[in-house]
């Protein structure tokens, strides 16, 4: 528990740090994080092609992706969304700033996220059914935080 609260007490940190970096550099900042976005798209699609059938199970293709995704989600990404680059103040996100107004629950979506990708990665090279199982979760933590934050 103190360890989960560590890494939220991080997150908020990092963000209101990348608040105070950010600047003039707030499309920067989106363009990164949109760049982190697409890096979760590429390999949820390779390991979710194969969950679903449309490509058939490589144990090495799978665990590289999901190794991968695993890395991409460990990030220390606070400083990819500086208050101030929401898509009401800001040109190109859909970013909602209710992302600012609640901290902890960025942070424990963000640690669920992290924590399937790492069930992913322990899954993904072992077999079909295994990298099925953990493709539930995974996917649920990418949606649970972009129905929460995440505008049209």
């Amino acid at each position: 528990m103190a360890k989960k609260l560590l890494t939220t007490l991080t997150l908020m940190a990092s963000m209101t740090a990348g608040a105070a970096f950010a600047g003039g550099h707030i499309e920067g900042a989106i363009k990164a994080r949109q760049g982190q976005m697409q890096l979760y798209a590429h390999y949820l699609g390779i390991l979710g092609g194969m969950a679903r059938g449309n490509a058939d199970y490589d144990a090495a293709a799978a665990q590289a992706a999901a190794d991968n995704l695993l890395a991409v989600a460990s990030l220390n990404a606070g400083s990819l969304w500086p208050q101030g680059s929401d898509m009401d103040s800001a040109e190109g996100t859909r970013a909602k700033a209710a992302i600012w107004e609640n901290f902890p629950d960025v942070g424990a979506k963000s640690m669920a996220l992290t924590s399937a990708a790492a069930n992913m990665a322990t899954a993904a090279g072992t077999d079909l059914d295994s990298l099925r199982a953990a493709m539930g979760d995974l996917g649920g933590t990418c949606g649970a935080c972009h129905k929460a934050y995440r505008g049209r």
